[in-house]
């Protein structure tokens, strides 16, 4: 990963991809955000440039980060029979949108555990009772299948 400062607009975070080409972000100072992809010629001319908003940005950065955690969780649970890892999103009508991870009782109803919770692309590993969820947010947990069923239907439903 490359970080170059942009005087006067910002900052340009990218890394090279296997074919030559640079893929990235800046982020301007006004705080536009722009996701980039760079020629494989001249990694400083850009081949593509996509605006997006903090929503939209949020929403890929989880598209993004979330599988590689539930897959580094399923490889590590493999010998475990019975125990699965699922991502579990909040959606914008859960009743659980701006209450606490400890209002759902997920653990308690059951029993399964809300290992980290992926929000704009940063995992927040471990959250307590006290974390406040929020729509967008994916939740990644660990349990058996009936009880991951079961908390997907707690977040929708209440």
């Amino acid at each position: 990963m490359e970080v170059t400062p942009l005087p006067g607009i910002g900052v340009r975070k990218d890394f090279a991809l296997r074919n030559g080409r640079r893929v990235g972000v800046v982020t301007h100072r006004d705080g536009q955000i722009e996701l980039i992809l760079s020629k494989s010629d001249d990694p400083d001319a850009c081949l593509a440039e996509l605006p997006l908003t903090a929503e939209e940005a949020s929403a890929l950065a989880n598209l993004l980060g979330a599988p590689q955690l539930v897959a580094q969780l399923n490889e590590e649970h493999r010998d475990l029979p019975g125990i699965h890892t699922r991502q579990i999103p909040v959606l914008e009508n859960s009743p659980y949108d701006g209450r606490t991870l400890g209002d759902t009782a997920l653990r308690t109803r059951t029993s399964v555990s809300v290992v980290a919770v992926m929000r704009a692309g940063q995992a927040h590993p471990s959250p307590t009772p006290d974390f406040t969820l929020t729509a967008g947010d994916l939740l990644v947990t660990v349990g058996t299948s009936e009880g991951l069923d079961n908390a997907v239907k707690i977040l929708k439903n209440g």
